[in-house]
């Protein structure tokens, strides 16, 4: 959010109705403007390859990408929060001089630690093909560097070029799927779709290189913050790992797949989720609108005031500004989410019908929209808990969502096709009463904690 906020902030400002929708037109392309790009595209590649490969070969290459998506994610996520916490520290200080070296540290990081993993994953746990291995590396290297990469594009505050570099780069590589598909099979679908991501990968980079005309310099100085935000790199990886962790369970459910390549999958299960995921991309930009405008105003007065020593009449006053700030927001959006939720659980027939998927996933679709709401609220949470708590309770938020996803989906996984989906449900609705209670009794005692628990003079 380093970057975006200034933007947001700025547009929001101006008095009138356009600023506001430029406002929450950025902060939707950057909450959920390339992860639907990607969907949508892979999602007319998946269609229009049903008609020119077989369907072995359409799973090798659904089966690549899934697990490149999952793995990438996971694997990188504690080199992008902590690379994140480092620009956002030189962006506040207003010294980026550091950042194309960071960018060049970060890419080594993500090739010195995946790499040997990506190559025993596809050349020896998974039977492919050897061109489909290579394929597979190449996949998921590319994907682990764009992960990182658009950490650093938060900072350029130039979201036109950002969306403009995934729309033409999935394009490109819609173009290149196809028709390479029509040639060479999975192979050439492999190839064209990597070579799109290459391309946005290329772009992205460019862009930053060009804004940041700085010498090379501490490429690795971000590795000293792992040890320092170490709670912050833990719950990186324990929240991914949390959302994938009910796939790579329900993958070996009886109605999973097995296929040649010794891979499994199940693609009723997945689709369904992925599909109750788009259910929460309205409010995503909007949460990101109101924290970064409205509820960062009254953060950033709290505070001030405080170093301005302020009298605790005011600092009270600006305390329960900043509670009706954030449930007032926290309020509307509920609202909306809960609203388009249940719209998709009364229409989900009508819905799995036009997008012609099998009836069986009706439920799993039903569950995984419940699970998505109270899913995206508790991971709201945990973005206000971050401006004021420590990273160490977050932290065990985040390892209880990993937790009670595995356990919750294991059980009910034995339970029949009627139950799944009520693992990551339950899980998503728990993790979120929990969250609920820690914010909510947290910033009742926001005053306390700010001149006690979190004064380093004091510790």
């Amino acid at each position: 959010m380093a970057g975006i906020g200034f933007v947001l902030r700025k547009l929001a400002r101006k008095d009138n109705l356009f600023g506001v929708v430029q406002a929450y037109t950025h902060s939707a392309l950057a909450s959920t403007g390339p992860w639907i790009f990607t969907v949508v595209c892979l999602t007319i590649i998946l269609a229009i390859g049903r008609q020119i490969i077989t369907p072995q070969e359409l799973l090798i290459f659904k089966i690549i990408i899934t697990y490149n998506f999952s793995f990438s994610l996971v694997l990188t996520s504690p080199v992008f929060i902590i690379c994140t916490r480092f620009v956002a520290d030189k962006i506040f200080i207003h010294d980026v001089r550091q950042v194309p070296g960071l960018l060049i540290g970060t890419h080594l990081t993500i090739f010195i630690t995946q790499l040997p993993l990506a190559y025993i994953f596809y050349f020896h746990l998974g039977d492919f093909a050897a061109i489909h291995a290579i394929l597979g590396v190449i996949n998921i290297m590319v994907i682990s560097c764009i992960w990182v990469t658009c950490t650093f594009t938060t900072a350029l505050k130039d979201y036109k070029t950002i969306s403009f570099a995934f729309i033409s780069g999935l394009s490109l590589a819609l173009v290149l799927s196809v028709l390479l598909a029509d040639l060479y099979g999975a192979t050439g679908m492999l190839l064209g779709f990597s070579l799109g991501l290459a391309y946005i990968l290329a772009l992205l980079i460019s862009r930053i290189f060009k804004e940041y005309q700085y010498a090379y310099s501490n490429p690795l100085a971000y590795v000293s913050y792992f040890k320092k935000f170490k709670y912050l790199a833990f719950g990186a990886l324990f929240y991914n790992t949390g959302i994938w962790v009910d796939k790579w369970i329900m993958w070996l459910a009886p109605e999973g797949k097995q296929l040649s390549c010794n891979l499994y999958i199940n693609p009723h299960y997945d689709s369904a989720m992925f599909l109750a995921f788009f259910t929460v991309a309205p409010i995503m930009g909007l949460f990101v609108f109101n924290i970064e405008t409205s509820f960062y105003d009254e953060y950033l007065k709290f505070y001030r005031d405080i170093e301005r020593q302020a009298t605790l009449e005011r600092i009270r006053h600006n305390h329960q500004r900043i509670i009706k700030n954030i449930f007032s927001n926290t309020s509307s959006l509920f609202i909306l989410q809960a609203s388009i939720c249940i719209i998709c659980i009364i229409l989900a027939p009508q819905i799995m019908h036009i997008l012609k998927m099998p009836a069986r996933q009706i439920g799993i679709f039903r569950l995984g929209t419940l699970g998505a709401t109270f899913h995206i609220f508790f991971s709201f949470s945990f973005i206000i808990l971050s401006y004021f708590t420590s990273k160490q309770l977050i932290c065990y938020i985040q390892l209880f969502f990993l937790i009670s996803n595995a356990l919750l989906t294991y059980i009910f996984m034995n339970q029949g096709v009627a139950f799944y989906g009520y693992g990551y449900f339950l899980s998503s609705l728990i993790t979120f009463i929990i969250s609920a209670i820690i914010t909510t009794n947290y910033l009742k005692e926001l005053p306390y904690h700010t001149f006690i628990t979190t004064n380093k003079s004091i510790e």
